[in-house]
């Protein structure tokens, strides 16, 4: 690999799917190798020849980040230091230590005050109804209620949690990031085990959508410095991953484009004056033709790297903005393009959808397609004998999970 000298380092937090997407954009963008910092030695971004991997058990922790944000600071006290956070904890902790940071280190976070807030989902829908931003019928369970509460829907009904990063903090054993809920006495007992478990905020009890992987959308926006959207990129989600950690994580993506779904999202991020990325998760629902919106991710998504591929480099936009102080216009994703990390016959076998189909055989027909972890010159043997192992466990995954 071949790497050219810049006035910024990039410095990057996690170690799965979205920090090496980050670390690809910073390289295929501008030639510079990253550093990232995660909690173990796997994952994508361990033994990358474009990264300079750092995994600490105790990297989430405010003392050990701030500890390895100011080292890289003073290591190259002569560049600016760009800080990506690649999953809400790190995006928190940037936010919330801006302050602690080296004057070089570039935090593109919006203040924590209002992070909190937007990462509570019940926060997000009231936000959301004033925008005119649908999303599906919801209750808002809090622990004080006990099992002395109704739901007003019939099953199955959606179950997560408000405060995904504490939920994450207390593990169990039947622990999922989405539960789908048959009956009421199943409800009862999957609250039960989630507050036993120590976790203390609020739950999102939730109106199943109906459709399968196939209704899913993903937006992803870039908002400037000055508050205003810069970029955004719809992409229709055909597939998703089925296990019962990883519900609900993009499988298969096609970009899409539909402007009106995008300016009621733009519209919403430049009242609340937002800077950095933002990714938002999406349903169609057919009973009454609207797009309903789940919730907003703080940061760019674990599947950040269709944006990327669709011609909208996630680096180059807090570059250009940051590093650079340039005038950024507002574009948005029109093109076609497909990115996958399944291998290309479990995306054929269980896409159902025709047009979908057909989408995914276009891309292939056009080269443009492409899987995020594989990149062209980056050959770890180690590390491409973990990723292919995970690449092709997908074929098991989706023939014990996919219902």
């Amino acid at each position: 690999m071949k790497f050219t000298e810049r006035d910024f380092v990039p410095v990057l937090f996690g170690g799965d799917i979205n920090s090496y997407s980050v670390a690809r954009a910073f390289y295929e963008q501008y030639g510079v190798k990253s550093y990232v910092f995660g909690k173990y030695a796997n994952g994508p971004s361990y033994k990358s020849k474009i990264i300079e991997y750092t995994n600490d058990v105790n990297v989430e922790k405010d003392e050990t980040f701030i500890g390895y944000v100011n080292k890289m600071a003073d290591k190259f006290a002569d560049k600016k230091i760009v800080l990506v956070g690649c999953g809400d904890s790190y995006v928190a902790l940037a936010s919330r230590n801006k302050d602690k940071f080296r004057e070089n280190v570039i935090a593109p976070y919006i203040p924590y005050a209002l992070m909190e807030e937007l990462q509570l989902k019940e926060r997000f829908y009231s936000l959301a109804w004033q925008n005119g931003i649908d999303y599906p019928h919801t209750f808002v369970y809090k622990p004080e209620m006990g099992h002395d509460f109704q739901i007003e829907y019939e099953y199955p009904v959606i179950l997560k949690p408000s405060n995904g990063v504490m939920y994450w903090e207390h593990e169990f054993p039947t622990q999922k990031k989405v539960y789908k809920i048959k009956s009421r006495e199943e409800l009862d007992k999957v609250i039960d085990d989630i507050y036993g478990a120590g976790y203390t905020d609020s739950l999102i009890i939730q109106d199943t959508i109906p459709g399968n992987d196939e209704y899913m959308y993903v937006l992803t926006s870039y908002s400037g410095k000055d508050g205003k959207v810069k970029m955004m990129c719809l992409g229709h989600v055909l597939l998703e991953e089925h296990t019962p950690h990883g519900m609900g994580n993009h499988a298969v993506i096609l970009t899409e484009k539909n402007e009106e779904l995008m300016m009621k999202v733009k519209g919403l991020l430049e009242d609340l004056n937002y800077v950095g990325y933002s990714n938002f998760d999406i349903k169609y629902d057919t009973r009454d033709g609207k797009f309903k919106f789940f919730e907003i991710n703080t940061r760019q998504g674990r599947s950040n790297y269709y944006v990327t591929g669709s011609g909208f480099n996630v680096a180059k936009y807090i570059v250009e903005d940051y590093v650079y102080n340039k005038e950024l216009g507002f574009e948005m994703s029109k093109d076609s393009h497909l990115w996958l990390v399944v291998p290309k016959k479990v995306a054929f076998k269980y896409v159902k959808n025709p047009e979908n189909l057909k989408g995914l055989k276009e891309n292939y027909k056009n080269k443009s397609v492409v899987n995020p972890v594989f990149m062209k010159g980056d050959i770890n043997p180690e590390r491409w004998l973990r990723m292919m192992k995970n690449h092709l466990s997908h074929y098991k995954k989706f023939e014990t999970y996919y219902k």
